[in-house]
């Protein structure tokens, strides 16, 4: 579900319509599979938010206006396949083929809502569950001391099977380098792990088949305090990863001098993520326990010692955030049971900071959260647009944009303390999809970055991978016994890698 800020919202759109969960479980299905739910929305009559955001993702993803006309001044949308295929035939755009908008706007219509099939079983938790950024690996982590790498195009086949060094309670996250020639782990301590994931050994155990370098973040102003790490992200040209930490500080580290190159003292509460906003790595954001996402800018830091904005609106802790990439957009997952989306123009500075007022004692690891604070508003939400219908309870659960390459970002997901998976629209907030397989909490999701795949990590221990097109195997419904899916020449892969060639994504 969504609902808007004031200052955002068109006259004609829905103001914060709250779903109960009778309602999301109830909503009406828009398709074949029982898996994909329309959302209620009564009364609604414009789905368009009137900001930048649904003007980027309309560019993005939306397809030609030759190509949707069906009359002079009348317009089709959403657009068929075959009559988008004709256009192009007819050279209806101008340009004798498919733009980048064009192909995302039919691709994504393919939602990766079918299965699922069983990645892996394991008789652990599993935390956090990632592909590569090209798609070719997966990265699986289990509270049970193993780090597992899958070969996404090889079959699923375990290509390094890693168990952790000095594990504290669990593996709390995992970063695969854009080379995939490191992976860092963390788990409750203040050392990270650094493994060589291009090595050909595929037994990894921690220095007795191959060695795990250790960097420790700790330093003599700790006090002999010792922190855990809940979050690890390497840089987009691999050179840096960035951590945050239960002390609330955020490290920068230099993996090529094996140092800490910066250290942020950002928040009064645990840190439970970090990102880098945008590619240039000048942007770092934090999203903690008080609440708070503060964005930094690593260039001005030193003279200033304060964040470059801070972004208000969660009344609870914040368990996850991921940038859409831009250096503008963020979306965060909260403990009040909502995500929101952040523009970065928006930003406070520093010195104004409200937290959001409660008169309940609440605490997400073991209790529900309390029915009369869901209606519950900040006093100075400062987001764009606030989404909900899933439920962030007991652990940090997982929030994302999809790929750009495939839905222009048009959509968001997230796991969920339900055993479900939600993905919402970005713009009108419906929620377009339900996913439910797991008899646990989903806790990691990953939306492969090309194919309409999307792979699950829960706390009953089991990887799944949804995706599209049915293969004709049977799924984890039918069976409950673990094995990898082969490929033969009804695999989805082929078929979706041959509507990308045919479509010629520029």
């Amino acid at each position: 579900m969504l609902s808007i800020a004031d200052d955002d919202i068109d006259t004609n759109g829905m103001i914060g319509y709250s779903f109960s969960r009778m309602e999301v479980e109830s909503g009406l299905a828009d398709s074949s599979s029982d898996d994909v739910v329309c959302s209620p929305w009564p009364n609604r009559k414009d789905d368009s938010l009137d900001h930048d955001i649904a003007q980027l993702t309309k560019l993005q993803s939306g397809p030609n206006e030759h190509l949707s006309r069906v009359s002079p001044g009348k317009r089709e949308f959403p657009i068929s396949t075959v009559k988008m295929l004709a256009g192009r035939e007819a050279n209806l755009s101008g340009r004798g083929r498919f733009s980048s908008g064009d192909c995302r706007h039919v691709l994504s219509k393919y939602l990766p809502v079918n299965g699922p099939w069983i990645v892996d079983q394991m008789s652990t938790r599993a935390y956090v569950s990632q592909f590569s950024a090209d798609g070719s690996l997966l990265v699986a982590a289990f509270q049970g001391s193993q780090i597992r790498i899958y070969d996404v195009e090889g079959g699923w086949k375990v290509r390094k099977n890693i168990l952790a060094r000095s594990l504290r309670w669990t593996i709390t996250d995992t970063s695969l380098s854009p080379d995939q020639r490191y992976l860092v782990y963390a788990s409750m301590s203040p050392v990270i792990q650094i493994v060589d994931a291009g090595s050909s050994t595929t037994e990894s155990l921690a220095n007795i088949t191959e060695v795990h370098d250790g960097l420790d973040l700790s330093s003599r102003d700790d006090g002999g305090y010792s922190f855990g790490i809940f979050s690890l992200k390497f840089s987009t040209d691999g050179q840096e990863v960035v951590a945050g930490s239960s002390n609330g500080d955020i490290h920068v580290c230099d993996l090529k001098a094996s140092k800490v190159s910066l250290r942020i003292s950002a928040h009064m509460s645990d840190i439970n993520s970090v990102c880098f906003v945008d590619e240039s790595g000048h942007l770092v954001c934090s999203g903690s326990d008080d609440s708070f996402c503060k964005v930094w800018d690593r260039r001005c830091y030193s003279a200033s010692g304060k964040p470059a904005g801070v972004l208000m609106g969660h009344l609870e802790g914040i368990t996850f955030i991921d940038s859409r990439g831009d250096g503008r957009y963020l979306i965060s997952n909260g403990k009040d049971q909502a995500i929101k989306l952040w523009d970065l123009r928006k930003m406070s500075s520093n010195s104004i900071c409200y937290r959001g007022y409660r008169n309940y004692e609440w605490d997400y690891r073991w209790m529900n959260y309390p029915q009369q604070a869901r209606d519950f508003k900040h006093p100075h939400d400062q987001s764009v647009a606030t989404y909900k219908g899933h439920s962030v309870l007991r652990t940090l659960i997982r929030c994302y944009f999809s790929p750009q390459y495939s839905t222009g970002q048009k959509y968001i997901y997230t796991g969920s303390h339900d055993s479900c998976i939600y993905i919402f629209d970005l713009v009108s907030g419906a929620q377009v999809a339900k996913l439910q397989h797991h008899r646990s909490t989903v806790r990691d999701c990953s939306w492969h970055p090309t194919y309409p795949m999307l792979v699950s990590s829960s706390w009953d221990g089991d990887v799944v991978k949804w995706e599209f097109p049915g293969n004709g195997e049977v799924t984890a419904a039918a069976t409950n016994k673990r094995y990898h899916q082969r490929r033969n020449l009804y695999d989805p892969y082929l078929q979706v890698h041959d509507l990308f060639d045919n479509l010629s994504i520029q």
